[in-house]
């Protein structure tokens, strides 16, 4: 993650992995939530913290996430359903369940398939935010499985030239499993910046890089920028001339492949998000172990690349990711102070014993 949406150390709070996760397990619990949906929920939720994707995890989207239930937005106890379905492939209507509990169920359907198969393929329509995309991609990777998650939602994202969002942040995230590596984890939004992100700059009021928003008349900002109250999210790329075509076509393919293909037309806000999940069987297609083997070699030949002048390394996808882990596990969670006041006071409020501390 970027400095810039790093939570200051004179502003955080270390928060230990299990205490957060039995508080998040909780507030879930309080919103109606079964208590296995409510732990997986959780997981979701703290894996993309203990990863460093803060912006995903309990400081950005749990409170998001109450305010859906609380407004009947989110439907705690969703009846996920298939609609259509081949050996390969299957169509779900998510019922207005949380992304977080009913995508995971319904990479557990690719993955079977894909044992099956070779593949699997899951569309799901009527969802709600799935958090992390790549929380759902990893599922295959214990499988011995290549997976993917795509997720689209309401516009937020300008087309080339246009004046008004047209598309979702529209994120993309592919994990494969390496032999002695960490395994290769690539989750970005196909704007420039997920819009998430913005709030951590806008908690902790860091200026924006140029090239990561609009103003309100769809010009691209270039220069470094505090966020403005009005603004809108670009397409990889920025300008046409820096390639924001390339980022505008991605945003459509997951457009197609989550809202289009899963029979509800395409995305029309309202908060309802729609998902792709795919997992793909790596022995139907080479020996794992030799495949393994191969991207243990792929990983090494491109972090042994001599870094060019100020620069320390060249790193992978899902690298700094791992890492982090590793960190975070060890030595705990940094939450920013607002985050813990949110905390104690949405505890307070349903009764929840407070116990992280800050």
């Amino acid at each position: 993650m970027l400095q810039q949406f790093k939570v200051p150390k004179e502003d955080s709070v270390i928060v230990r992995e299990e205490p957060l996760r039995s508080t998040v397990t909780a507030i879930f619990e309080k919103m109606k939530v079964p208590r296995g949906d409510a732990e997986l929920a959780a997981d979701v939720l703290l894996t993309s913290d203990l990863r460093g994707i803060d912006s995903h995890g309990v400081s950005n989207m749990l409170r998001s996430y109450v305010d859906g239930y609380n407004s009947g937005r989110i439907n705690p106890s969703p009846n996920q359903r298939v609609v259509r379905e081949t050996a390969a492939t299957a169509t779900l209507d998510a019922d207005g369940g949380l992304g977080i509990i009913t995508a995971p169920k319904a990479m557990e359907i690719a993955i079977r398939k894909a044992r099956e198969t070779g593949v699997g393929m899951v569309s799901v329509a009527n969802g709600r935010h799935l958090g992390m995309a790549s929380y759902h991609a990893m599922m295959a990777l214990e499988h011995d499985m290549i997976g993917t998650c795509m997720t689209s939602a309401g516009p937020q994202v300008l087309p080339t030239f246009g004046a008004e969002p047209r598309l979702g942040t529209n994120p993309i995230a592919v994990a494969a499993p390496a032999k002695e590596e960490p395994p290769f984890v690539y989750d970005v939004a196909t704007s420039v910046v997920a819009g998430n992100k913005l709030r951590l700059a806008k908690r902790i009021g860091a200026p924006l890089p140029g090239g990561f928003i609009s103003d309100d008349q769809g010009t691209p900002i270039m220069e470094p920028t505090q966020l403005p109250e009005k603004y809108f999210l670009l397409p990889w790329g920025s300008n046409r001339e820096l390639g924001s075509h390339k980022g505008y076509g991605m945003a459509m393919i997951v457009e197609i492949l989550t809202s289009v293909l899963s029979g509800i037309g395409y995305s029309a806000g309202g908060g309802v998000n729609n998902h792709y999940l795919a997992a793909y069987s790596i022995e139907a297609f080479t020996p794992v172990d030799e495949f393994k083997s191969a991207m243990d070699e792929f990983l090494r030949t491109l972090k042994n690349t001599p870094p060019a002048p100020g620069h320390e390394r060249v790193m992978v996808p899902g690298q700094p990711e791992w890492e982090a882990e590793q960190d975070r596990r060890a030595n705990g969670i940094p939450l920013h102070k607002e985050v813990i006041e949110w905390f104690k006071g949405i505890c307070s409020e349903l009764s929840i014993p407070y116990t992280l501390g800050g």
